[in-house]
């Protein structure tokens, strides 16, 4: 199953978001819109908990954005930070907050459905995605490719036993399972607000914490 193509899944739609929000930094401060805010608070929460990360693991955000994200593991300590995202000017705004705020955060321009994980030669303890894995769902063009190149290039990209954190507002827990059961495995699940509808109690957002499986498919 496909989800229907929106102009959320095109590079053009998000590189003239960034810009926009690249020139509103500059003249005004304002960095820009944070995805999953919400959701974000619990992810860090557990991230702070759990004893599978620490402040020295090298953590990658995949679709980094305005570095939100990383931002606000560097306030609590983290150096070990990395973000790439395929759009010029995210990169650029991510850097210029990252300057201005004197935190130390390493950024890098990159298409990772047009480059194989192992192209980066780095692997990561921590990979993360917030919204990226939608994105290049929601392409119009070949989805079903694009998705399964993101997935093998994730897989490269984590460390033996690292973890791929991945929240999604397009699929859910069960299909992310799916999607991601050759080259990894559940560790968590991290908790979401819930909403009944038809008796039904759901999620709005799916939060899953895989691990990379030690043997590939």
């Amino acid at each position: 199953m496909e989800l229907p193509s929106s102009q959320l899944g095109t590079k053009e739609y998000w590189d003239a978001q960034y810009e926009r929000e690249l020139s509103n930094f500059e003249n005004h401060g304002d960095i820009g819109e944070i995805w999953f805010e919400d959701n974000v608070d619990r992810l860090l929460e557990w991230i702070l908990d759990t004893d599978l990360i620490t402040t020295q693991s090298s953590i990658i955000d995949i679709g980094c954005g305005n570095g939100a994200f990383l931002l606000n593991l560097a306030a609590e300590g983290f150096t070990n930070l990395h973000g790439i995202d395929y759009s010029q000017k995210a990169v650029e705004l991510a850097q210029s907050i990252a300057a201005q705020k004197e935190m130390n955060i390493t950024y890098k321009k990159v298409d990772l459905v047009k480059c194989s994980g192992e192209s980066l030669a780095v692997e990561y303890d921590v990979c993360h995605d917030k919204g990226t894995y939608d994105a290049v769902s929601l392409c119009p063009d070949d989805p079903s490719s694009k998705r399964a190149a993101y997935i093998k290039a994730v897989h490269c990209m984590t460390r033996k036993n690292g973890l791929f954190i991945i929240t999604s507002c397009n699929w859910t827990q069960e299909e992310l399972y799916e999607h991601f059961s050759d080259y990894f495995i559940v560790e968590h699940i991290i908790p979401m607000p819930t909403f009944m509808f038809g008796g039904k109690v759901g999620s709005r957002v799916s939060s899953v914490v895989f691990k990379k499986k030690l043997q590939n498919p």
